[in-house]
Formats: structure tokens, C-alpha cells, sequence
């Protein structure tokens, strides 16, 4: 046996000479148990560092070392591109046919010269054909494609179902677990959501522990329902409805429906289930490599899987015994942006950094590669025992791994040149690394070997799916796997007459949209049983898409003397049958659709109906649009109730009821007003006559005294005059003094009436005054209460200009076309309108 086909020892190159840049004679060996400290793969682009990746796993699999590898970049692919016989044939399928263009030769000749290539490239690394042979044979690989049927399907929504672990042992594991799934779950649809701050982080996470505490099943469909009537009524010292309102938590539930319901979903529960003990072993216990190729999913679906992915290796990691031997190893590729510094937090963070600190007991290997160290945690820098680096350009990223690496190296007990390293760093040529392993000595640089497969670069999903197809024609990869739950075997569904498989070719004038679908197929079903009072069984189902016309717009009704000035979006779904060339716009659907809920492309696949002509040609739809204008203009209004009394005019969307009641108010007001201006007249008139009253009461008074003085100077006048009498004392005088007597009394008597008189007659004014200002105050809210009666309407209509047309276009439409069991057909909604 050769130096590099040791036993327990990976093959990886030749040290290099940095002063006479050039590959050495020496060859760099690695000891595979070296990786149970873990390693790190660092490096910009287009240093070698995948290349890197695929040696060490080509090294790992020949040494009968079971991966799980996480390839988000598609790269990681390449393995299965070995090729033992290094024949030109082998090679045509998978060179770059723009890269063949580029040299001016055909794909067969560029096959030939990447050929010729690995031949000589392998050979000057001392690797025959027999070697590439026995990686093909040590092991199983498996190209797994979760959320697609390109490779081998991943059943991942079965990581909601209750896991048979203590409570009372595993508390802060399972709530990890629990707080991992919701995270994923909500960067799936888009919520951002803070495990402590979110209430929707919080609710779900609570409503998944109550469910697994009690030990019942748990499904997605379930954890919606729930969701909406939650298993109890009190989160914290909070009331469930205070905490998250009813109405949120169905506007959360629908958005998670709208995630089950788009087509293609349910390849994520269809398949392999995550069980890392079958994933590294076959049944006949043969080493496998399993490849997850992620670069298909979009971030937040690659985060969905790879947050599940990791804690299923930390359940599998509970139930191993220790060993210092290499037991497993996993490969996570292009790692940033799941593992960053503090103090961002993925999902995905917590069971990756467990994973590392604990799998070294167990004999797991962690590799992480990445080009950028700066956003890799410290953490996971610091417990790397192998380290590889390439070219680095970043100041950032040189320093960061600068400072990692001392750490490492001053933990086993060595010493680094720190400025040495710092200028090597950015000037290393490709395939050329800084290597350090803790357990072997100082530093190195060496040059990477030849890989044995062909570095091609990312595949396709079409290239996967040929891929997959290739394996599964030679036996590979396929029969070691068994699906969580087997599928009967059914001849593909057939096709609806009329419809075809993809959306028909449209000239690129004709506007046309996707309603996406919101209503999951069991959704649709349970409501048609419940239409129609029985249960149905569904024979075959299809995602078929109709064309309509949908028109959207917007109308603005503007009236500056009355205070209107509103808008009203207006929506509208017409069937537009085969012959039509006009749109019924009355017989159309009303529609709770904005601009913002279409898309350009289908979500999924489906089958589409034919498209009636006058949706298929620009000049109709710019004529139905025009149509369409012209019917917001005649038909849109709003009616607003108006008081010409008043003069006062209602608010839009404002009831009659409510108008009436303003109105009142207004009334009100305004005879208050009246009746105040009235009783500041009435009271001044009083006023006056009051104060006349009062003084005539004065004179009155004053009047009775002096008659009274007058009555006295008469009784003695007369006196005067009898004692005068009696003494025969007569004379001209005396009479005429008691005549001018009596004359003054009558005078005092007569101003003594015409007082009582006057002081009657102002008393009369007063009542006069008082009858007067009931009547008017009478007259006042009678005349007021009648304005109440006045009420009428006023029609606002919009001016020509203020009709705005937001769309009018072909919309495809999307329904459950279901086969039932007796043979009928029916079309159930697949979205709420």
C-alpha cells in the first residue's frame, strides 16, 4: 500500500515553498481522527478552497467515513463526477458548453481536452483510475433535493411531530428544537421574529409544546388550526386575546396556509425522512455520503431545511457512545450567513454551535467553509483544530483569521509569526493554503492535489435530475433509503381535456398576471362536503389555471364646496367566454384584489386552460380597458346626504343614520344659539320694564306718605275750623285755607292712584313679556325641529381625469380540478376572493 492510501489518512497534497514558489516533494497527510477537533476551510474566490472541500471528503469516503453534506452553492455536486475510466464520453454530459464555445471547438472535442486534463493532472499527483474506482465503490452517494423531485426528496415537515424524549431531561433541548422550527417556520413567510420579543415566535412556540408535552401529533395543517383557537387562553399574566387579537393570529394563519397551499409544497413531506442514523448507514450497514443540494431554494427555504437538518444531528448525537476514532463527518459549505458573529442569531446558529462543541466526544467531524471568515462566529473559529487557508484580499477577513488562528495555536502550545503569515495571506496563488492542525506541530503551507472528480462547478436543478437519473439507472444511491411513508406507485395523472402543461404563448404586449393560490386542496375539499352534505372521495386532483379578465381601478371624487374628497379602488373578475369581444362588467365578479397580491409567473406547476382571443390580443385589452374607464366614469359615485336648511352635507361612508344624528346635534346648536340671542333681548325689554316698575313702586311710596301728610293737615285745618266755628271766630281766611287743604289731599289721592295704576299696567307688561318668550322659544325649536325633515341626497361623481386604470389584463386563476370518486368533475377554489 502506497504512502497515500494509508489507513486512517487523507491524502491532500504536497507542501509548497513560498520562497522558491514551487510544490514540493513532500506530501501533506493528514490523520482523519484529527478531524473529531473539527476544521475550518477559509478562502476568497477562486482560491481552490471547494476544491479543497472535495478532496477532503473524496478522502473521507475512501477511507469509509459516512458525510452529510450541506451544499447550498451546488458545488459539493461534483463528486459524483468520477470517473474512473477518465474516457472523453464520461466527461461530454457535464463540460461547459459556453466554455467549449469560448475555446471555438465542439462539446466532443472540449470533452476530449478535459479529459486529457484530469488524466494528466491525476497522474502527476500519483492517483490512477483504480483509485477513482474504489471512491466510487466505498461508498453509497445520495443527492438529496429537499422541496424538489430532482433528486431524491426530503420529508421535513415530520420534524413537527412529537419527539419521544423526557421533558423532564431534555427541557432546554426540546425548547431549542421547538424555538429553531418556529424561526424557520416565520423566515419562511417573510416574518422577521425575535424568539423573545415577537408575539408570533412566542405563540407558536408555546402552542408546539403544549401539543408535544401532551404527547399528541403535530402537523403543520394542525399547528394553523390551533393557531387560530389555541389549546389556552392565558400567554404569561397576559389574556391569549390581549396578548395576540384574534383577527392577528388569522392573519398569521393565512399566511402559513398560503404556504401549504402553493403548489410544489408537498415535496417537502414526501420522501426521506431526516433520520441521520440512515442517512450515514445503509441497511446492510455500507458507509453512505448523502449531498444535500440546496442552490435550487431561495435563503429562507434553505434555512427552513438546515435549521431541522442540524437538530436532527444532534438527536442522533445523544444516543453515540465516545470514541476517538472519526465516526461521521458533515460538510457545510458556504456556511456564512448561518453561523455569523454575535449578535445575529439565525435558527440555525444554536444547533450548529452544539454540534461542535459536543460532537468531538462522539467522534463527529464539523468542516465549515466559507470566503468570509469575518462572518463566521468566533466561537466556531476558536474550537476549529484544522485549519485551512487560502488567499485572502479583505483586511477584515486576514485579521479575523489572524486572530483565530493565534488562538489555536497558542492553545496547543505553539507560536506563529504573525506578520509572516499577514503578508502570505494575500498573496497565495489558487489551490495554494495555509495548514495548520493543532495536533501535528507548526504551521505549513501546502499545494492542494488534483481532485479525482470533475470540478465542473455548480450544477443545474436539470443537471441534478439527470444526475439523480444516472445514479438510480446504475443502482446507486436509491434503494439504501426508505420514505417515511411509502407511496403507491400510480401512473402520472392525466391531463384535462383543453388544457396544456404550460401557460400559452402570449405577444409580449398582452398584460397578464397569477393569482397565487391561497386554499389548500383539503381546505377546498372539506368545503365543498360541507356545501354539500356529504363526504367525497377524491380520485385525482390537478392545479388548474382559468383565464378571466381582471380589471383594477382606482376613482377619485373630488367636490371642494362640500368637503368630498375620497378615493375608491374598484376590482373586477370577468369570465370572457370564446366569441366574446365585450365585458359584462356588471355580471363580473367583485373582487378583494390588489396589484400587490399578482405576480408575473405561476407559483408551482399547473395545467392552463386555452385564452379566449380578445385576452390573447393587445388591441381588445386596450380596448376593454377603455371600456373599462368609460364604466367607472358613468357608474362610480358616492351618494352623500345633504340638509339644505342646515346647509350641511354628510362625511363619506358616513350613514344616514349617523347623518341625522349630526344634524340634530347641529339643530340643536343652532336653536340654542337663537333662543340665547332671544333671551338677551327678552331680558333687556324686562329690564327695563322692570326697573319702570320698580320705580312707580317708589312713587307709590312715596305718593301715600304725602297723602297721608295732606289727609293730617286737612283733619286739623278742619279742626281749626270748627273751634273757629264754635267761638264765632269766622273769617275769609280760615276758609279759603281749608279749601286749599282739601284740594291738596285730592291731589295726593289722585297720584296715589295713578301709580297703583301704573305699577298694574308694567305688572301686565311682565306677563305680556313672559307669554311672548314662550311663544318665540316655542317657535324657535319647532322651526329648528323641522329642519330635521329636510333631508336629501346629493350624488358626487368623478371628473374624467380622476379615473385611473390600474390594470386590465389576462389573470389566470387558480382551482382544484378534482376527479371524485364516481367519475365527476368539479373545480374547487383554490383561492379566497
Amino acid at each position: 500500500m502506497s504512502a497515500i492510501d494509508t489507513r486512517g489518512k487523507f491524502y491532500l497534497g504536497r507542501e509548497y515553498d513560498l520562497k522558491k514558489d514551487q510544490v514540493t516533494d513532500k506530501s501533506v497527510i493528514y490523520d482523519a481522527r484529527h478531524l473529531t477537533t473539527h476544521g475550518v476551510i477559509l478562502g476568497m474566490t477562486g482560491s481552490g478552497k471547494t476544491g479543497l472541500g472535495i478532496i477532503l471528503l473524496e478522502e473521507a469516503l475512501l477511507q469509509g467515513i459516512p458525510t452529510l453534506i450541506l451544499d447550498p452553492k451546488g458545488d459539493i455536486v461534483n463528486l459524483l463526477l468520477a470517473f474512473p475510466d477518465l474516457l472523453p464520453q464520461d466527461f461530454a454530459p457535464w463540460v461547459d458548453v459556453e466554455g467549449a464555445r469560448r475555446h471555438g471547438v465542439s462539446v466532443e472535442e472540449y470533452a476530449e481536452q478535459e479529459a486529457r486534463k484530469w488524466q494528466e493532472g491525476l497522474a502527476e499527483w500519483d492517483i490512477t483510475g483504480e483509485r477513482i474506482g474504489r471512491l466510487r465503490e466505498a461508498a453509497q452517494l445520495t443527492v438529496f433535493t429537499p422541496g424538489s423531485e430532482a433528486g431524491q426528496p426530503v420529508d421535513v415537515l415530520h420534524f413537527f411531530d412529537t419527539p419521544a424524549l423526557d421533558w423532564d431531561e431534555h427541557e432546554e433541548s426540546l425548547r431549542e428544537r421547538i424555538g429553531g422550527i418556529v424561526s424557520a417556520l416565520l423566515g419562511l413567510v417573510g416574518v422577521e421574529a425575535d424568539p423573545l420579543q415577537s408575539q408570533e415566535h412566542i405563540l407558536l412556540a408555546r402552542i408546539i409544546e403544549h401539543v408535544w408535552r401532551a404527547g399528541e401529533q403535530l402537523d403543520l395543517p394542525t399547528l394553523i388550526r390551533l393557531l387560530q383557537k389555541p389549546p389556552f387562553q392565558q400567554v404569561g399574566v397576559f389574556e391569549l386575546e390581549t396578548f395576540f387579537p384574534e383577527k392577528d393570529r388569522f392573519a398569521l394563519a393565512r399566511t402559513l396556509n398560503n404556504l401549504i397551499a402553493a403548489p410544489g409544497f408537498e415535496t417537502w413531506q414526501q420522501g426521506t425522512a431526516l433520520d441521520v442514523g440512515q442517512l450515514l448507514h445503509g441497511a446492510d450497514g455500507r458507509p453512505q455520503a448523502s449531498i444535500f443540494y440546496l442552490a435550487h431554494l431561495h435563503d429562507a427555504q434553505r434555512l427552513f431545511f438546515i435549521t431541522p437538518f442540524l437538530q436532527a444531528a444532534r438527536d442522533w448525537l445523544r444516543g453515540q457512545s465516545g470514541t476517538t476514532d472519526l465516526r461521521a463527518l458533515i460538510y457545510f459549505d458556504e456556511v456564512f450567513g448561518y453561523f455569523p458573529p454575535y449578535p445575529k442569531n439565525p435558527p440555525s446558529k444554536t444547533p450548529l454551535l452544539a454540534l461542535i462543541k459536543q460532537g468531538r466526544a462522539a467522534g463527529l467531524g464539523i468542516v465549515l467553509s466559507t470566503q468570509n471568515p469575518a462572518d463566521l462566529d468566533y466561537k466556531g473559529l476558536t474550537n476549529a483544530g484544522t485549519w485551512a487557508v487560502g488567499s485572502l484580499r479583505a483586511e477584515r477577513d486576514k485579521e479575523r483569521v489572524l486572530e483565530g488562528l493565534e488562538g489555536a495555536i497558542a492553545e496547543a502550545g505553539g507560536r506563529m509569526s504573525r506578520r509572516t503569515v499577514e503578508r502570505a495571506l494575500g498573496a497565495l496563488k489558487p489551490r495554494v493554503f495555509l495548514f495548520h492542525d493543532i495536533h501535528a506541530g507548526p504551521p505549513l503551507f501546502f499545494h492542494t492535489r488534483w481532485a479525482m472528480s470533475y470540478l465542473r462547478g455548480p450544477l443545474t436543478k436539470r443537471q441534478v435530475r439527470e444526475l439523480a437519473k444516472e445514479q438510480g439507472s446504475r443502482g446507486v444511491g436509491q434503494e439504501a433509503f426508505v420514505e417515511r411513508e411509502p407511496v403507491e406507485e400510480r401512473s402520472p395523472e392525466p391531463v384535462s381535456p383543453g388544457l396544456i402543461t404550460t401557460p400559452p404563448s402570449l405577444p409580449p404586449d398582452v398584460p397578464q398576471v397569477f393569482l397565487p393560490p391561497t386554499v389548500a386542496f383539503e381546505w377546498a375539499l372539506r368545503s365543498y362536503e360541507e356545501r354539500v352534505g356529504q363526504t367525497m372521495l377524491a380520485r385525482e386532483r390537478q392545479m388548474v389555471y382559468t383565464p378571466h379578465l381582471l380589471a383594477l381601478g382606482t376613482v377619485r371624487i373630488l367636490d371642494r364646496k362640500r368637503d368630498v374628497d375620497t378615493r375608491k379602488s374598484v376590482a373586477r373578475l370577468v369570465r370572457i367566454g370564446a366569441g366574446d369581444t365585450q365585458a359584462d362588467w356588471d355580471a363580473g365578479e367583485v373582487v378583494a384584489v390588489e396589484k400587490g397580491d399578482l405576480t408575473p409567473r405561476p407559483i408551482g406547476e399547473g395545467m392552463y386552460a386555452a385564452v379566449p382571443a380578445a385576452l390573447a390580443r393587445p388591441r381588445d385589452l386596450k380596448r376593454l380597458a377603455k371600456d373599462w374607464a368609460d364604466y367607472l366614469y358613468y357608474n362610480t359615485s358616492i351618494i352623500i346626504p345633504y340638509n339644505p336648511l342646515l346647509k350641511l352635507y354628510g362625511e363619506v361612508g358616513e350613514s344616514r343614520r349617523d347623518f341625522h344624528v349630526r344634524c340634530e346635534e347641529e339643530a340643536r346648536r343652532r336653536r340654542d344659539a337663537e333662543i340665547k340671542k332671544a333671551r338677551v333681548r327678552m331680558e333687556q325689554q324686562m329690564a327695563r320694564v322692570q326697573q319702570k316698575l320698580r320705580r312707580e313702586q317708589r312713587e307709590l311710596t312715596e305718593d301715600r306718605e304725602d297723602l297721608d301728610a295732606r289727609k293730617r293737615e286737612e283733619m286739623l285745618s278742619l279742626g281749626e275750623s270748627a273751634f273757629n266755628l264754635l267761638t264765632r271766630r269766622r273769617s275769609s281766611s280760615m276758609i279759603s285755607r281749608a279749601s286749599r287743604k282739601r284740594t291738596l289731599t285730592k291731589k295726593a289721592q289722585a297720584d296715589v292712584q295713578e301709580s297703583v295704576e301704573a305699577i298694574d299696567d308694567f305688572k301686565q307688561q311682565l306677563e305680556d313679556l313672559k307669554a311672548q318668550w314662550d311663544e318665540e322659544t316655542a317657535e324657535i325649536g319647532d322651526r329648528w325641529a323641522d329642519t330635521l325633515e329636510e333631508i336629501e341626497e346629493f350624488e358626487a361623481k368623478p371628473r374624467r381625469a380622476d379615473v385611473a386604470v390600474e390594470f386590465c389584463g389576462l389573470a389566470w386563476v387558480p382551482a382544484w380540478r378534482v376527479t371524485l370518486d364516481d367519475g365527476q368533475r368539479v373545480d374547487l377554489p383554490a383561492r379566497e376572493m
